[in-house]
């Protein structure tokens, strides 16, 4: 067993069940090997790999990255670093970052897409146009004196929160950005979103500026489960009939005639797709040679590709963002290969069709296999990091050790059921359905002392209920609305808590604001009800994927279909129980949870029950 005086800990006290993944942590850096860990809530993950981490960063000269897709993580990282510095005393250095448009201080970015921002930001850097950014680094790249002074100051500071290096670099009239890079350099600990290392452009770029080396780099991932989907997302590229619109019109009123004639040319060839799809035909494979053949009939694809990019430059000196750009970009992506990829050519229908092109990533580990085979050590950790086998296969890990760690948590403050009463199965959608999956909702929350959570696989699904539900249902329901910003989302949710007495019901997604990272330990939460299944909808996309998976790993089913849906489940149950003295219920409301392909999926120490019994066993339980 470690022990706690050889690493810096900041706490009189090692919880349980974090001794033992500290020193699992320990050995697996140590002895440079990567290791994926699934640690249920409760554990105290972030300083369980922190404390070791850092001692042998500060003991190897290693750097740390902290990698995380949620804020709030990145607030108790630093929190934990200035705990640390607290105790022992030692100087340490972190630089606390987040996307750089988001860092900006030129007013009216954040309405670009961040492939706009990033040829906008380009551009006045290098026309010395931004005042921020020559108050940072002069004509010739060297550092101001102001920047100097400002920089010593906030080394002393650190570790600090992103947001207090953004207000003392706006006050000063400094690039936020080129501020933290620069911190960075002599950063032992940097947290940061996951693109920064997982973008291949991006990372090289970022490390070049930081003078930091992957080789030389303990990678840490936190909510890990986030990373593949995240991972796809980075190398997918899209294209729809309404950016070409927005490019023809770009391209009208600058007065390029030539180029608007060759966007036209684009929307057409969609326009052509659309029209060969058959009754009822959404979605339609395309071939990569198709596509360019009727490309080359309106121009070479590639000058077609270099005098998109060239007009786009010029738009940019004229305007932040240039729609050509993002054509030009698209084209390009299209010529990647065809391995762990799918062309996909689809339509929704609307007043006016959305019709959509795009070259989408089903393989992750084809840009994070490579980032974990150089890294120095990779630790991947999550709640829900189930089967961590998986993830091993899909992330590219060639040897990893994979650890399950049991919650801490009292067993008996947690009742987890299964209620095979209903499904949310399409081919069992009706008004009937939902009218019993509404009344089997509001029985349950009838019986809970205090407040409650209904997560539903999608809004169209949880509206359907909700009509019924709404009548019969005696407590306050709050309903999550799509896309929240961060400020509704907190608003809602602190108005949700003060019902804790009297109970209220919140309304949401699987995938939604509520479904994961937040927290409501206490009488915050005192029950989650899932309705349904939160799978992939069944398109070319998913089945591409469950192909792939199939020939690569003989699991496509599993991979790429109903492990991805209980993770979204696990999350979603997660909200209810957050600390040892949380006592709360889990209901898992739809018949195919009791089905052994997917009741096989749940963590053992979840020990979850089927019953129809439910409504005797949460009245017992909270009695």
């Amino acid at each position: 067993m470690i022990e706690k005086e050889k690493i810096l800990f900041p706490y009189s006290k090692i919880r349980k069940i974090q001794d033992e993944m500290i020193e699992e942590i320990d050995d697996a850096i140590k002895n440079r090997r990567d290791l994926i860990v699934h640690a249920p809530t409760g554990i105290g993950k972030t300083i369980a790999v922190l404390s070791p981490a850092l001692t042998l960063a500060l003991e190897k000269d290693l750097t740390i990255f902290f990698l995380t897709s949620r804020h709030t993580q990145h607030h108790i990282v630093v929190n934990t670093l200035r705990q640390i510095k607290e105790k022992y005393g030692k100087e340490i250095i972190s630089c606390d970052i987040i996307g750089k448009q988001w860092m900006c201080a030129q007013p009216g970015v954040d309405n670009l897409y961040s492939n706009e921002f990033n040829e906008y930001c380009k551009a006045i850097r290098e026309e010395n146009k931004c005042e921020f950014y020559l108050n940072t680094k002069n004509k010739s790249g060297k550092v101001t004196v102001n920047a100097k002074a400002v920089l010593g100051d906030l080394k002393k500071l650190s570790p600090s929160h992103t947001e207090d290096v953004i207000g003392v670099c706006l006050n000063e009239k400094l690039c936020p950005y080129e501020i933290s890079t620069l911190i960075g350099k002599e950063a032992k600990v940097v947290i940061a979103d996951y693109y920064y290392i997982f973008h291949p452009s991006i990372r090289d770029t970022f490390f070049q500026k930081i003078g930091k080396d992957l080789e030389k780099s303990i990678l840490i991932i936190d909510e890990g489960h986030n990373l593949p989907k995240r991972c796809r997302d980075l190398l997918t590229a899209k294209i729809s009939n309404f950016m070409l619109d927005r490019a023809i019109n770009e391209a009208k009123k600058f007065g390029f005639k030539e180029t608007k004639e060759y966007l036209e040319g684009i929307k057409s060839i969609l326009i052509e797709f659309y029209n060969v799809l058959g009754e009822n035909e959404e979605e339609r494979l395309i071939k990569k040679e198709g596509f360019i053949a009727k490309i080359n009939e309106i121009k070479d694809y590639d000058e077609l590709i270099a005098d998109l990019e060239f007009i786009a430059d010029e738009i940019r000196e004229k305007q932040k963002q240039s729609y050509i750009g993002t054509v030009a970009g698209f084209l390009d992506s299209w010529q990647g290969g065809d391995r762990g990829y799918a062309r996909i050519f689809s339509v929704k229908e609307g007043r006016q069709p959305l019709l959509g092109l795009s070259y989408r990533c089903l393989d992750p580990s084809l840009v994070t296999k490579e980032v974990i085979e150089r890294a120095y050590s990779t630790i991947i950790m999550s709640g829900t990091l189930t089967p961590t086998s998986m993830y091993k296969d899909i992330l590219g890990f060639d040897e990893a050790v994979e650890r399950k760690f049991a919650s801490p948590f009292p067993k008996d403050n947690k009742l987890s059921l299964i209620v095979p009463e209903t499904t949310t199965k399409f081919t069992r959608r009706s008004e009937d359905e939902y009218g019993r999956i509404a009344k089997k909702c509001a029985e349950i929350v009838s019986l809970v002392p205090g407040n409650c959570a209904l997560f539903f696989p999608s809004y169209q699904l949880r509206d359907s209920i909700y009509k019924y539900f709404n009548t019969i249902c005696k407590k306050t329901i709050f309903l999550e609305k799509p896309r929240l910003t961060k400020t509704e989302k907190q608003d809602m949710l602190e108005r949700f808590k003060k019902h804790k007495d009297q109970g209220a019901v919140l309304m949401g997604v699987a995938t939604g604001s509520f479904g994961e990272g937040i927290d409501l330990p206490g009488d915050l939460l005192k029950a989650v009800v899932v309705v349904g299944l939160p799978l992939e909808k069944p398109n070319l996309e998913t089945k591409e994927l469950i192909d792939y998976y199939d020939v690569k790993f003989g699991k496509g089913w599993d991979y790429g279909y109903i492990f991805p849906a209980i993770t979204k489940t696990l999350q979603n149950a997660g909200r209810c129980i957050r600390s040892e003295e949380d006592k709360g219920v889990i209901v898992f409301l739809d018949e195919r949870y009791a089905w052994p392909d997917y009741k096989r999926c749940f963590p053992p120490d979840m020990d979850v029950k089927v019953t129809k019994l439910y409504e005797d066993k949460i009245r017992e339980f909270f009695n």
